[in-house]
């Protein structure tokens, strides 16, 4: 799976978001805090932080199904916003907590680069049968 290959010309692009580690039901990504990610006081906007979270989840799921015969959706998300970030780079950590048939859950921990929580968020993930091609 090319992970920078599939981020061109996506939200994870716009947004600097890189994914910097994958491995089986765990995940790592950075998105840096700039006027791209920034909401109108200057502060990392919530919503960044949770299509960084998203990002996290959607992909270490992928990473995790038959991409033959199976996809991933987002379906429900949540964040807590801890502490704002003015710049630098923030780093999310994503891991699997259930890993079932139809959904899977994510836990995703957003931080600082002094390691201080910024967010913390949890995302149910939906496994979808790809639909056979006639």
């Amino acid at each position: 799976m090319n992970v920078k290959e599939m981020a061109k010309g996506t939200l994870l692009e716009a947004l600097g978001i890189e994914i910097t580690e994958l491995a089986e039901g765990h995940i790592v990504a950075t998105m840096p805090v700039d006027h791209r990610t920034h909401q109108p006081f200057g502060l990392l906007h919530g919503g960044a932080s949770v299509a960084l979270a998203e990002t996290v989840a959607s992909i270490g799921a992928y990473a995790l199904v038959n991409h033959e015969t199976e996809s991933v959706v987002g379906l429900e998300i949540n964040a807590n916003h801890i502490r704002a970030v003015r710049s630098g780079i923030v780093t999310a950590t994503g891991t699997v907590l259930h890993r079932g048939k139809t959904t899977m859950v994510w836990d995703i921990k957003i931080v600082d680069e002094q390691q201080r929580l910024v967010c913390v968020s949890r995302c149910t993930i939906a496994v979808i049968k790809k639909k056979a091609s006639s």
